[in-house]
């Protein structure tokens, strides 16, 4: 028992430790006020009076107290009841709006709680109208309607300038004064644009006749430029239109010339080039000829080399086979009489004395024999002598048509033959070869004599006629 008494009394204390915490908290948020940026609080009491803004404050409860007073903006209408007369005497209704604060120093701040502390916004708002109403009244007195109504901004900056010290007597700044409305019960206002209007109306009437008027000669004018304009283009639309015709014309003739001109100088730059064309094919022709007769000299010169080493070749030919056969044979013949006769000399000395008769007469026989040889030996030496000249003539004639047909044996390797013949008469063209060839064969004799060295007069005169007798060899002397 008595642990569970013990543990009841801590719960006790406990709880009203507690609640004694809560109180204490409670009461330090009741005593602690706090200002906000839009208002100022006014703490009075013990200590004297102080201003708190932006900031909190401990407020000590039964010996101090704590207003608020705020510092925003306020808005509300200033429209008297009553009629407000201007200078001229016209009644008028003015309408306005004015914004009106608190100011922000200390100073202001206190002479407005001392003005408004404990008034409501109502209140307040009627106080601060009452004065904006009294100088309103004052200002329309001093001007005119029409500088009221033309003139709105000069009335609210003589409202923020009259009112200006009242105002801070009262801790207060008007922010902005404007006018809202200006009216009158007599159409003062009305009627005080009517002049202008008329005014503005007849000066319109007379601007839009002055307006018709000129647009009317502005329009007649400018159909007149029109027309005369249409007229000088309709004019130099004929004459750029004939201008250009004739322009045409022109480039028509001048291209119709310079294509005659082009056309003249193209033929004759193609006659020129035609005739060049001619000139060099006839040159090139000329050339070709040129070179095919410079092989043909060629040609013949070398079928006349050809024809000379033939000839050359005949002629040794020849006289291998016939006189130098007929010489050798006159001296075989010879050798072997002359051989035969010291044979038999020889024979017929180495006979003894005893047949030197028979062999004298047998020698005598022999020589006899030998002598008659001997003059057969010359005859037939002396008709291989005729026969040698007759053989090199017969020869040599009958060698012509070979030589003929060598000369004319390259004629038979060309297969075809182009003739140019530049020149007239029978010695032209096919002619002109077949009588080279004739020439050519008619120059034989000159080659024959150029061969034998014997004149051909002289060769023919040394052959002996048909009948002539041959003479006869000279005796030999006997032994």
């Amino acid at each position: 028992m008595p642990e569970i008494s013990h543990g009841v009394e801590i719960w006790i204390v406990v709880s009203l430790s507690a609640m004694v915490i809560l109180f204490l908290i409670s009461g330090m948020a009741r005593i602690y006020r706090k200002a906000g940026p839009h208002e100022a609080l006014i703490v009075y009491g013990l200590g004297g009076t102080r201003i708190v803004k932006g900031h909190g404050t401990m407020v000590l409860p039964m010996v101090q107290i704590c207003r608020g007073l705020s510092l925003e903006l306020m808005s509300f209408d200033v429209a008297p009841q009553q009629d407000l007369y201007t200078k001229q005497g016209v009644a008028v209704t003015v309408e306005a709006v004015a914004q009106i604060k608190v100011k922000s120093d200390d100073e202001s701040i206190r002479t407005a709680a001392e003005q408004f502390l404990t008034k409501t916004d109502q209140e307040r708002e009627g106080l601060i109208r009452l004065v904006m109403e009294g100088h309103l009244r004052g200002i329309i007195g001093q001007l005119t309607v029409e500088e009221i109504v033309k003139q709105p901004e000069m009335v609210s900056d003589r409202m923020r300038s009259t009112c200006a010290d009242d105002m801070n007597k009262m801790g207060l700044e008007v922010i902005s004064f404007t006018i809202k409305e200006v009216r009158d019960k007599n159409e003062y206002i009305t009627n005080m644009g009517r002049p202008d209007v008329a005014r503005i109306k007849r000066d319109a009437d007379v601007a839009a006749a002055e307006a018709d008027r000129d647009t009317a000669i502005k329009r007649a004018l400018a159909t007149r430029e029109s027309a005369v304009a249409k007229a000088q283009a309709d004019q130099e639309r004929v004459l750029a239109e004939t201008l250009s015709l004739a322009k045409q014309a022109e480039a028509q003739r001048d291209l119709e010339v310079k294509r005659a001109q082009f056309l003249e100088v193209t033929k004759r730059q193609q006659a020129q080039a035609d005739k060049a064309y001619d000139i060099q094919t006839n040159i090139m022709q000329q050339q070709v000829i040129a070179e095919q007769v410079k092989v043909q000299q060629v040609e013949k010169e070398q079928q006349v080399k050809v024809q000379e080493a033939e000839i050359n070749r005949r002629e040794k030919e020849l006289i291998a086979t016939v006189l130098k056969q007929a010489e050798i044979e006159r001296q075989r013949i010879e050798t072997l009489a002359e051989a035969e006769k010291q044979r038999l000399m020889a024979e017929a000395e180495g006979h003894a004395s005893s047949i030197r008769q028979q062999g004298e007469a047998e020698a005598e026989i022999i020589f006899k024999k030998g002598e008659a040889e001997a003059k057969a030996m010359n005859v037939k030496a002396e008709a291989y002598q005729e026969y040698n000249q007759a053989a090199v003539i017969d020869k040599l004639f009958a060698s012509m048509p070979e030589v003929v047909k060598a000369l004319a044996a390259p004629l038979a390797n060309v297969d075809k033959i182009t003739i140019v013949s530049t020149g007239n008469g029978e010695a032209a063209g096919l002619n002109k070869i077949t009588g080279d060839i004739t020439k050519m064969a008619a120059q034989m004799p000159a080659l024959f004599e150029t061969l034998s060295g014997i004149p051909m007069s002289e060769l023919l005169g040394k052959v002996r006629q048909i009948g002539d007798k041959t003479p006869k060899p000279p005796e030999l002397p006997k032994a």
